[in-house]
């Protein structure tokens, strides 16, 4: 529809020109010589006879013929060749530009192969991100609570990285448990035990949603729980690659 759209000019011009080659291949332009008039001619009045009035003399039709202007009749052929090599241009354009179109819509209508990614290289990333996190923890200076949720935030931002996407109604907790136990639709193999991701998470859940003051009893046992899932990924990632 776009490209329709876009070729309604060139078309309403290509229809004007092959109406007006048309009229020009089946029309000539010719005039007639008339006789001038007369200036001052003197009023008589005339009357009836039986004698039969004198008619206007006219001008012999062989001689009305030598005076009419011609068009050349080679001139509407050259026309309509070239009105024709024209149509079949435009019409060669547009149709490879629909065409275009078309395999475009259907390129990018086309799933995308996940890349598949490797467990040891997707460990060692996040493996960084955990390290920032117990340098977050390891700061007293910073709420508790404020360094625990800075920790999972972290690990969100490193799913980002390795592809894993956001989905419509996904909790906060959604997306770091497909990066860690794998999302096969983005091609990210699992890299950690549940019993490893699902106490971190509690971890995570308690300080971000618990009403209570959130003390250092809570900075520790985030502590403990990322140093484990930093073990766990740490020996993943030194792993020889089968």
């Amino acid at each position: 529809m776009d490209v329709l759209r876009s070729w309604w000019p060139v078309t309403a011009v290509i229809a004007l020109l092959a109406a007006v080659t048309l009229a020009t291949a089946h029309s000539s332009i010719g005039a007639s010589r008339i006789p001038p008039a007369v200036k001052d001619a003197p009023f008589v009045l005339e009357y009836p006879s039986g004698e039969p009035r004198p008619s206007i003399p006219a001008e012999p039709r062989e001689a009305a013929e030598e005076t009419r202007t011609r068009i050349p009749s080679w001139l509407g052929t050259v026309a309509v060749a070239v009105l024709g090599l024209a149509l079949l241009a435009a019409l060669s354009y547009l149709l490879w530009t629909v065409a275009r179109g078309v395999a475009r819509r259907v390129t990018r209508a086309l799933p995308a192969q996940p890349t598949r990614r490797s467990a040891e290289g997707t460990a060692a990333e996040v493996v960084a991100a955990v390290d920032a996190g117990l340098v977050d923890l390891d700061d007293r200076a910073t709420d508790p609570r404020t360094a625990v949720i800075a920790c999972w935030v972290r690990l969100e931002e490193a799913a980002a990285v390795a592809g894993v996407s956001r989905l419509t109604g996904d909790t906060p907790t959604d997306l770091v448990t497909r990066l860690l136990r794998g999302d096969p639709s983005t091609g990210v193999p699992a890299i950690v035990s549940a019993d490893v991701l699902a106490e971190f998470a509690n971890v995570y859940r308690e300080a971000r949603y618990a009403t209570r003051p959130v003390d250092e009893r809570t900075r520790d046992q985030a502590r403990v729980a990322l140093r484990r899932l930093r073990g766990e990924l740490t020996a993943l990632a030194e792993r020889e690659p089968a």
